[in-house]
């Protein structure tokens, strides 16, 4: 039974490992750079329509 739960904890340790690194390796790229600009354009936008639609 405890050898399951090792497996089981290893695994996970595992894939958390692999994920930030994936993470931390894009923190750099150009990519999430331009997500971030999009982002904040649709942000942008959402603010202008709610501004649009006020009643008061």
């Amino acid at each position: 039974m405890n050898k399951i739960i090792a497996l089981i904890v290893l695994k996970v340790f595992l894939l958390a490992a692999i994920t930030a690194g994936v993470v931390l390796s894009m923190g750099g790229c150009n990519t999430v750079q331009g997500l971030g600009k999009d982002v904040s354009k649709l942000g942008d936008k959402i603010e202008h329509t709610a501004e649009e639609k006020k009643k008061y």
